[in-house]
């Protein structure tokens, strides 16, 4: 079979990795030049770098004043494990598992903490778990955005005010992109190298009363590492949550947190952030509409992710041979793409199903998805057409 003609316009940023995500346009390295470097993150003016970035986050998000925002060790796994080994154990636990890093919090938690009393609600890449069959007088912990699987929570409205249990929340792919309600939150962790594009090593978390009041009120059975210690004599360590950060921060990496803050408020604060990303996922979306060979792994609509979204293959073609071919042809789509320059990092997370995942968080751009639209057609016809001569 003749390869198909390659498309003529390409995107000028080729960058939809869905971590590190892309940075802002427009970014440069001279962004960091009044980083406050070779000096002590404890300093006067050190302490106030970190604090501003608090200040500037809760702001931006609209996080309610009674809650505490802190910078913790880790990137999001590094906050998200803080919370789990701080407080749970108190009662028993539900953990919602759709996707990877779900099912990894799920590992965690039974494997690692070993807790008797865990309800673990599982659903396949593609779908929710049954959110109905929830039990909030029991903590509950899920992601906000199934990052791997492209499927997420469709609101918070499944979750009682007046729970009695705590809710846990990994919301690292929805956070600045995704309304989050933060009356249903006890618990958000994110790495501002997601939906931002800053560097990661760092993560945050946030805290609402009633999550400080378990931490004051209840011990852990297990020893906790220095790095997950948010209690100091028995009352939660305020000065995490003032910019006084547990070890040694990247300052570096902190003020391009401040520039990506700096940034998004220019391009409207959170509502403009949750329109860009929208009408990112809006230009994938369309194309999936009008393509045959490709569908939305989200099977749901109101489910599906406007930062990661997944792909699967359905040409029949395809679908007919064995899943480890079926694999290789994916793998050679996205590794035809990434020789082009056109689209890097865009294979299925290694745990997911094959297929693509493509980045429309706030800062890449709807011109580029636009351009890299054509691509994805022409390097899947280009896998056909060798398909076909192999017959």
């Amino acid at each position: 079979m003749t390869m198909p003609q390659k498309p003529t316009r390409r995107p000028a940023n080729p960058r939809f990795s869905s971590g590190p995500c892309s940075k802002r346009p427009g970014w440069t390295p001279d962004a960091l030049a009044e980083a406050f470097l070779g000096r002590s993150h404890r300093s006067k003016e050190g302490k106030a770098r970190l604090k501003e970035a608090i200040v500037r986050t809760r702001a931006m998000l609209g996080v309610p004043g009674n809650f505490y925002v802190g910078i913790m060790p880790g990137s999001d796994t590094g906050a998200f494990e803080a919370a789990l080994w701080s407080l749970l154990g108190a009662r028993g636990v539900d953990v919602l598992a759709w996707e990877s890093f779900g099912k990894g919090w799920v590992t965690d938690i039974v494997k690692h903490l070993k807790l008797d009393d865990v309800r673990v609600l599982e659903a396949d890449y593609g779908a929710l778990p049954d959110l109905d069959l929830v039990d909030f007088t029991r903590d509950v912990v899920f992601t906000w955005n199934g990052t791997t699987s492209g499927v997420r929570v469709p609101d918070g409205n499944w979750i009682p005010d007046d729970r009695e249990g705590l809710t846990l929340v990994d919301a690292t792919s929805a956070i600045f992109a995704q309304p989050l309600d933060w009356a249903k939150t006890d618990v958000v962790t994110y790495s501002w190298q997601k939906v931002l594009g800053g560097e990661g090593a760092h993560g945050v978390l946030i805290l609402s009363p009633r999550a400080v009041a378990r931490l004051e009120s209840y011990m852990p059975a297990w020893p906790l590492p220095k790095l997950f210690r948010l209690v100091k004599k028995g009352n939660l360590d305020a000065a995490i949550f003032e910019g006084e950060t547990i070890n040694t921060p990247s300052m570096l990496c902190v003020e391009d947190y401040l520039d990506a803050l700096a940034w998004a408020e220019s391009v409207g604060g959170l509502s403009g952030l949750m329109a860009r990303a929208d009408a990112n996922a809006g230009v994938l979306f369309d194309w999936i509409e009008r393509t045959p060979w490709v569908e939305n792994l989200a099977v749901d609509p109101a489910t599906r992710s406007n930062t990661s979204v997944c792909l699967k293959v359905v040409d029949p073609d395809v679908l007919a041979l064995p899943a480890d071919a079926q694999a290789a042809f994916v793998k050679v789509l996205v590794a035809r793409l990434d020789a082009e320059g056109v689209a890097f990092d865009i294979g299925s997370y290694r745990d997911a199903p094959a297929g693509l995942r493509v980045w429309t968080g706030a800062t890449v751009e709807a011109t580029d998805l636009d351009a890299l639209t054509p691509w994805l057609d022409w390097a899947f016809a280009a896998g056909k057409a060798e398909l076909g001569s192999q017959r």
